[in-house]
């Protein structure tokens, strides 16, 4: 009879969800592997490394996890469905009501998960400003589109622009995490809706 192998002691899914809750409380840097196994049950660690490799491999399943679930409110940047000055605003609403949800700690993994990171924590760096950098270039790309279809008058200062809405986008990462209410955070956006320059 063939013999089976040992049952994992612990569900990876769930691990992997709960220390998604600690990366985007604490940061991955101050976030410990003890305080990793002892959220996912107090797991040895031998079955840590056996399912995650190291503290770098579990945060990268937790870095596809937040995209595929939380994170997603961004993926409006990439919509051609919506015009450009809709997908933008849309994507700000949605950050600002994800990242003040009480259901989960406040602000975005994107920006304040490597944040308070040193020199040996750089692959982690580098992960979270490529995901902040897809994001900048998605918001760009609308704004091209919104002056190659007449939406922006053709001497808009696409740069300027560009960085005033991704600057904002990632500004609600520390607003949230300061106890902003969606309310503050709705009229702000308000009011930086007001500086999309007429056609």
């Amino acid at each position: 009879m063939a013999r089976t192998g040992r049952p994992r002691e612990f569900d990876k899914q769930d691990a992997v969800l709960k220390a998604l809750t600690l990366f985007w409380r604490q940061g991955y840097e101050p976030t410990s592997l003890n305080q990793l196994k002892e959220a996912m049950g107090g797991i040895s660690p031998t079955s840590f490394y056996a399912a995650f490799g190291s503290k770098e491999g579990l945060f990268r399943e937790v870095l596809t996890l937040y995209r595929s679930s939380h994170g997603r409110v961004t993926d409006v940047l990439r919509d051609e469905s919506l015009s450009p000055r809709q997908a933008i605003e849309t994507c700000l609403r949605q950050s600002a009501r994800m990242q003040t949800d009480p259901s989960h700690p406040p602000g975005c993994l994107i920006v304040l998960g490597a944040s308070n990171c040193g020199p040996s924590s750089g692959e982690v760096v580098r992960d979270l400003q490529e995901e902040r950098h897809r994001n900048r270039e998605a918001i760009a790309a609308q704004i091209r589109r919104a002056i190659a279809e007449g939406e922006l008058p053709k001497d808009t200062d696409t740069g300027a622009l560009v960085a005033l809405f991704n600057t904002f986008l990632v500004g609600l990462s520390a607003a949230a995490r300061d106890g902003a209410s969606p309310e503050d955070l709705e009229k702000a956006i308000d009011q930086i809706m007001k500086t999309w320059p007429p056609r």
